[in-house]
């Protein structure tokens, strides 16, 4: 009598791999470009309209940023 544990099969099937990052375009109300925010696990980045080069700051100093100056919102 065999007692070994069948291995499980692998998945044959194609799938997506979530993102890490989240782009978003900002956008004024003519339907101007402002800028680009991309939100990633580690902190927060931004680049002006036409801006090559992006600023981020922390996850951490993001939320003390909002927390301190931001003005409290429903969602």
């Amino acid at each position: 009598m065999d007692t070994k544990a069948e291995a499980p099969k692998k998945n044959n099937v194609n799938s997506f791999r979530p993102k890490k990052v989240a782009d978003h375009e900002i956008i004024d109300s003519e339907g101007k470009v402002v800028g680009h925010i991309r939100v990633k696990p580690s902190g927060v980045l931004w680049s002006p309209k036409n801006g090559k080069d992006w600023f981020g700051v922390s996850l951490a100093e993001f939320a003390a940023f909002l927390e301190n100056n931001g003005k409290k919102q429903k969602k």
